[in-house]
């Protein structure tokens, strides 16, 4: 197939990248002049280790009856890896690189599929409609109508949607949603100049060539204006920065310091740690980097210029601390988790090795019973649990078969019902039986609930009460 766009979006039992899971998934595909080729939409069902975030389930409205429906996630992650993977497939949603594309990388990644191949393989790549968008508020704002909350303009896809007539169904619908990013898509590519130049920042070639263009202070360090949807609409979702160079570890990564968040004269050699901090760029993916030129910069106030100014001037003057600043920087490493779940420990497991990702693949190829005969070829203790997890959420009747196998399923599905502290790579503790009660409770009482979301809520507490055993009292 030549190259296309395949505009995706997913919906999720909640946020942790790590443990939640995806419940829709929907898809376009088009061709680079965004017409439709195909589409695909797959349910998926909940896994039995899966506890639904109580306030996702009010933004989704998926009651569980549904959730009980669809194909296993296994199936399902195999099909959507070999849509991603198909080659010359870009892969584009709306802030999909925010949240989408990795929760889908660690989708693949717990279901033994290889978690960045779409990202570069086969002449496959990715693109986010949200950064692109913020870039046509901020310079080419007569495309599209912006809508407003408060006086405020809102870049949220629903609002977009609603103010542009992008979609016919309702919003957090992952076919809708879908729908809509397409749509919006098209109205942007009415300026075609500026979309293939936003196109081009998502090419690391071409958005590394243009890093060289970006003029330097002192000659010494380079300056520009980082875009980006999380620096907010009251920034205008800019920071002008000044880069220091590559990470030392994490080779992929360019570090910018920001010149309009802190002052400068107030680091000291012993501060640096928490008195500053840098954006990471990775090229090919947001932050979008600009030229300070005063086209570009017209919105900054004239507060955030005098405290670019300032910190410009102690740059100039504190060579040897800007350097401390830079080493410790570029030295830093994510502090690792002792005993990170292996659902949870992509990043700190690393790449597999071409001879485990044989196994795997092996693994994929095999049929359910010859599956399980393979468990033992796994040398990896951790893709062993991840293919034993495998077959206990997804075809726990043919598990049974091998009892020690099964028990050990069941143990760690124990843990869960137990209430057990499970981290993800951000510290960030899995949903467990006890504290999704508790965020159920929160919500009757701070919510002004309509009757469906206080149904969703009485259906979800009720399973969790049978399911889970789970005692309020405990709480």
């Amino acid at each position: 197939m030549k190259n296309s766009y395949l505009f995706y979006d997913i919906e999720t039992t909640g946020l942790n990248k790590c443990f939640d899971q995806v419940l829709q998934f929907a898809a376009i595909r088009t061709d680079l002049d965004l017409k439709e080729i195909e589409r695909h939409e797959i349910i998926i069902k909940l896994n039995p280790d899966v506890i639904p975030s109580p306030t996702a389930v009010l933004i989704h409205g998926i009651t569980l009856e549904q959730m009980h429906s669809g194909v296993c996630e296994y199936e399902a992650m195999r099909e959507i890896h070999r849509l991603f993977n198909i080659p010359g497939t870009i892969t584009v949603g709306y802030n999909s690189l925010g949240f989408d594309d990795e929760f889908l990388r660690f989708s693949f990644y717990r279901n033994l599929l290889a978690p960045y191949t779409h990202q570069f393989a086969n002449n496959c790549s990715r693109m986010d409609i949200y950064p692109m968008t913020v870039m046509y508020y901020l310079f080419k704002s007569d495309v599209i109508n912006w809508p407003k909350i408060n006086d405020l303009v809102t870049l949220k896809l629903e609002h977009l949607s609603k103010h542009n007539d992008l979609m016919f169904g309702n919003a957090h619908e992952a076919m809708s949603d879908v729908e809509a990013t397409l749509n919006l898509a098209r109205l942007l590519k009415k300026e075609q100049a500026m979309w293939e130049y936003l196109c081009g920042c998502f090419n690391k070639k071409t958005d590394l060539e243009r890093l060289k263009k970006l003029t330097f202070i002192e000659n010494k360090y380079q300056s520009g204006l980082l875009i980006e949807g999380n620096l907010g609409g009251a920034k205008f979702y800019q920071s002008p920065a000044i880069g220091l160079g590559f990470h030392q570890h994490y080779k992929n990564q360019s570090l910018w310091l920001p010149l309009d968040a802190f002052m400068l004269s107030e680091v000291n050699a012993n501060n640096i740690a928490t008195a500053t901090f840098v954006n990471r760029k990775r090229f090919g993916e947001p932050p979008i980097l600009l030229p300070m030129t005063e086209r570009f910069s017209r919105y900054l106030s004239d507060d955030r210029l005098s405290l670019i100014a300032a910190n410009v001037d102690w740059l100039q003057k504190n060579p040897g601390l800007l350097a401390d600043i830079i080493s410790y920087h570029k030295g830093y490493k994510y502090p690792e988790i002792p005993d990170l779940d292996v659902d949870a420990a992509l990043y700190q497991i690393g790449f597999i090795s071409d001879g485990e990702q044989v196994k795997c693949n092996n693994f994929h190829a095999a049929d359910l019973e010859e599956k399980i005969l393979l468990l033992d070829s796994f040398s990896s203790p951790n893709l062993r649990t991840q293919a034993i997890r495998v077959l206990g959420r997804n075809y726990p009747e043919f598990l049974m078969q091998k009892d020690s196998l099964y028990e050990e399923f069941m143990a760690y599905l124990d843990r869960i019902k137990l209430g057990e502290m499970m981290l993800n790579y951000k510290n960030e503790i899995r949903l467990t039986p006890q504290v999704a009660l508790a965020e159920i409770d929160n919500l009757r009482q701070s919510k002004n609930l309509n009757t469906l979301h206080s149904n969703l809520l009485s259906e979800l507490s009720e399973n969790l009460l049978k399911k889970y055993n789970t005692d309020r009292s405990r709480l």
